[in-house]
């Protein structure tokens, strides 16, 4: 055997070996899992939402799809303060970061160490030696159960979110003002890709701010009642998925509608499939960071070893993926009714400010993860990821600007089906805005098919102009990520060193 063969032969059968026994990044519970992704993230499959329409920030692919990652979203696993589980360090959102938060009874707040830093500040460890957060002059860092880290500072009076494994982040300005409410911009930077959104600002409750997307344009009105209105007949539609490593790696969690009796079934597979995307996109980079010996999935794929133990499976049920389609109807509604304003460039979103955010909308209660949120279930710390879907249970935040929320479907790794867990306000409106940058996504891309595959011809697929004019992006805002970055790698290097020689005061909590 010559050595090449016999390389390639110890390749296939130390994935084989490690595809078993190598637990997903940051697990710490001794539960079976399916293998953990490459070391390298795979190029997109031509038949994906993420290559046919790269989502916005979502963080690993954005990653702000909202995502990532896809979303762009921001990567949220908050708890920068000791003992808080998800409050601190919210991206985007000013004046949350560094509180100290106090879990409910229902999800005490988890276990870790806190030590001092000897250049000020503090940082706080798991009970596994793992980062939970720092806080150091000015810059809040979380890192999620998972692995994900995100980071938010101020520079020069912008507000800097790097989110992810370091390779997506954004840079948020305030941008317009119009009848008592202002927008910011967020220049994004994914990927060696720039782009820019919109959001409105909602100082409710006392607090600022909270943002919501506010669309660069609208369809005309009649595309969205295409989209939400029932097809002539239900149609078949070939997504081209199979060959696709995340797909065959969630396989066990999600599978796409037989038929599509509208396009927002339609649309609900589209950016469901958007999320896993980034969510295996996700745990392809933490790998690669974390496990040079991280067994290749598509190799395991070739070879039909997918070990994924019959009583590790979970599975998205149709009923919660059809609360999902009802929610992306009413959204389309509420759209269509924006772009049915008279002069919706000038009227549209002219609400009072102080108005509640989006996501406490007592008529959208689901919501789909975009980025990691860690929280804690029956006093064990746990994480949403990207593709989880939730239901909001109160409508009233705590004290500590956290909601329950309900796990509707969810990943095995991830915060089981039917546990109760606070999630942030902060986390569900960024959630609630990469939907709706999603769902424009899904209906561009909607617009390019109709007509083809089977799919019915829209009436109408033209656009018109979104709330505020399109703001230019932010030209400094790669290299004020990569500051960020590299300072935050400085201080995790001295919270390690600290908590090696037993840091200063904090203690155990």
């Amino acid at each position: 055997m010559n050595s090449i063969t016999t390389a390639s032969f110890l390749r296939k059968a130390a994935v084989l070996l490690l595809a078993v026994a190598v637990p997903v990044v940051g697990q710490q519970k001794n539960t079976k899992s399916s293998p953990p992704p490459k070391t390298s993230t795979p190029a997109p499959h031509p038949s994906t939402p993420a290559a046919t329409h790269p989502a916005p920030a979502n963080n690993a692919a954005r990653p702000g799809m909202s995502n990532n990652a896809s979303r762009p979203g921001t990567t949220s696993n908050k708890a920068s303060s000791p003992g808080a589980t998800n409050n601190a360090a919210r991206p985007g959102m000013g004046g949350n970061a560094g509180r100290t938060g106090t879990a409910s009874a229902m999800t005490r707040t988890a276990p870790g160490k806190t030590v001092a830093l000897k250049s000020g500040g503090t940082a706080n460890f798991r009970p596994n030696g793992q980062i939970r957060s720092i806080n150091s002059h000015g810059m809040q860092i979380s890192h999620g159960f998972h692995g994900s880290r995100t980071i938010v500072s101020t520079h020069n009076g912008a507000r800097v979110v790097s989110t992810g494994w370091g390779h997506g982040g954004y840079v948020q300005h305030a941008y317009f003002a119009r009848g008592g409410r202002t927008y910011v911009s967020r220049t994004y930077v994914v990927g060696g890709r720039t782009y820019v959104n919109v959001y409105r600002s909602y100082g409710w409750g006392g607090y600022c701010c909270y943002y919501g997307w506010a669309p660069a344009y609208y369809w005309h009105p009649v595309y969205y009642g295409w989209a939400y209105n029932p097809w002539p007949a239900p149609v078949y539609y070939g997504w081209g998925w199979g060959g696709a490593p995340w797909y065959g790696y969630y396989g066990p969690y999600w599978a796409p509608y037989p038929v599509y009796p509208s396009a927002a079934f339609w649309l609900t597979d589209w950016m469901i499939a958007a999320s896993l995307q980034a969510a295996y996109a996700a745990q392809v980079e933490a790998n690669a960071q974390l496990s040079p010996l991280a067994p290749d999935l598509e190799l395991v794929a070739s070879l039909g070893a997918f070990p994924v133990p019959d009583e590790a499976k979970v599975t998205m049920t149709k009923e919660v993926k059809d609360q999902l389609a009802e929610e992306i109807k009413a959204q389309l509604a509420a759209d269509q009714a924006d772009a049915s304003k008279s002069g919706n460039a000038s009227s549209a979103g002219q609400a009072a400010s102080n108005e509640p955010p989006p996501a406490l909308n007592p008529k959208r209660p689901i919501f789909v993860v975009n980025d990691e949120v860690s929280t804690t279930a029956d006093g064990e710390e746990c994480s949403l990821t990207q593709g989880d879907i939730i239901s909001r249970t109160s409508e009233t935040p705590d004290g500590d600007k956290n909601l329950q929320v309900k796990v509707l479907a969810s990943k095995k790794t991830d915060c089981a089906v039917g546990k109760q867990v606070a999630v942030s306000l902060d986390d569900l409106q960024e959630m609630r805005n990469h939907l709706r940058e999603q769902l424009s996504n899904g209906m561009d891309e909607l617009s390019k098919k109709q007509g083809t595959g089977g799919l019915p011809k829209a009436p109408d697929t033209g656009k018109q102009d979104g709330e505020v004019p399109a703001p230019a992006a932010d030209s400094t805002a790669a290299k004020a990520l990569q500051d960020q970055q590299t300072a935050a790698d400085q201080a995790e290097a001295e919270a390690k060193q600290a908590n090696a020689s037993g840091g200063t005061g904090g203690g155990q909590q």
